[in-house]
């Protein structure tokens, strides 16, 4: 049996990606195959693609960090599984595919009846929210918050997650997102027409407890002037090294995972050597997952039943086929986006066949 695959050809921009027709692969001992009904496309997988992100594979390689799909086969050394049965991963990257065996302790079920794309979005959105709000902030009630993207899909679950803890909420926006900010329960902040400082300051007077910010680099000192005294900043991306999609210093077609990281590093020990009691914290999935392999499925069990009880609603911003895999980047790319963009391997293609 064959299946279809999307690869990154080489480190650069959405041309890179390739759709490839192959045999399907065959699960090993302890591994099982996962026939994928949905894949998250998301920042991360961009800066994947233009080799700049700390997870970054050597080409060539399959993107995607998130997947729900059904299981199809088990190979030697499995039990406590069945076909047929919904489960979720998050494999880093592998997802852009119609098939992808993976370690069955990589798996968490998934309950029966919910959206395939919705319950994709809780893998890496939601969790990286949960996790962020609940492990790293430690938010209680009545706390002040500000959210940075706050229309993007890690943004919109931040605010759903926020408001069930009952925090007041901020969020910085393009004018397109303010809407969605509002109808979740945030104060929207556009970006670019106003100061988020000056804004914070004048609507909070003191300032917030936390903010979250995906921007990274020298945004994480403006995030930090947004803080009350003892508060702190939850860094946990880079978007600022990507413009348009692409790499903003303009270079590309190499691979350098550990570059930026290093530049993170310094804005975070610079956040607590400086006065003021206003700390940077770094947040990241992949690592926590790594060290604490037990909280990433407990919460995202977690959020599964919130999904379930409809106390959360994932906002789907587009599905495309897999072979449209190219033209979900370029999406994604020009900004703007709210909620989540989805692979759907099993829906025929608008286009022509190629990415």
């Amino acid at each position: 049996m064959r299946h279809t695959r999307i690869i990154v050809t080489f480190y650069g921009g959405p041309d890179a990606l390739q759709v490839v027709e192959e045999e399907c692969p065959e699960p090993k001992h302890g591994e099982v195959r996962v026939r994928v009904l949905a894949a998250g496309v998301s920042l991360p997988d961009l800066m994947a693609r233009e080799g700049i992100h700390p997870e970054t594979p050597s080409v060539p390689f399959t993107p995607g960090w998130d997947l729900v799909g059904v299981v199809d086969r088990l190979g030697d050394g499995v039990s406590g599984i069945e076909p047929g049965q919904i489960v979720a991963a998050m494999p880093i990257s592998g997802a852009y595919a119609e098939f992808v065996c993976l370690r069955q302790r990589e798996l968490v079920p998934v309950p029966a009846g919910l959206d395939a794309a919705e319950a994709v979005s809780l893998v890496l959105n939601y969790i990286t929210a949960y996790q962020m709000l609940h492990r790293s902030a430690k938010v209680s009630p009545g706390q002040r918050v500000l959210i940075h993207g706050a229309a993007g899909g890690v943004g919109t679950a931040l605010l759903q997650l926020g408001r069930l803890a009952g925090l007041e909420m901020y969020g910085t926006c393009s004018s397109r997102g303010t809407s969605a900010v509002s109808d979740l329960g945030g104060i929207p902040i556009d970006y670019q027409q106003q100061d988020f400082v000056k804004e914070i300051h004048d609507l909070t007077s003191q300032g917030v407890d936390v903010v979250f910010d995906s921007v990274g680099g020298t945004h994480i000192w403006r995030s930090r002037k947004a803080l009350r005294p003892g508060g702190r900043v939850v860094a946990y991306g880079l978007t600022s090294s990507l413009r348009g999609g692409r790499l903003a210093s303009g270079a590309s077609g190499g691979r350098h995972r550990f570059r930026r990281i290093a530049i993170f590093g310094l804005y975070i020990a610079g956040g607590w050597l400086l006065p003021g009691r206003k700390r940077v914290v770094p947040y990241s999935i992949q690592w926590l997952k790594r060290l604490r392999p037990a909280f990433f499925r407990q919460d995202l069990i977690a959020l599964f039943d919130l999904l379930h009880q409809q106390k959360i609603k994932p906002i789907i911003a587009q599905r495309f086929p897999l072979a449209e895999a190219r033209h979900a980047h370029e999406v994604l790319g020009k900004g703007g986006v709210t909620g989540k963009i989805v692979l759907v391997p099993n829906e025929p293609s608008l286009g022509s066949g190629a990415v």
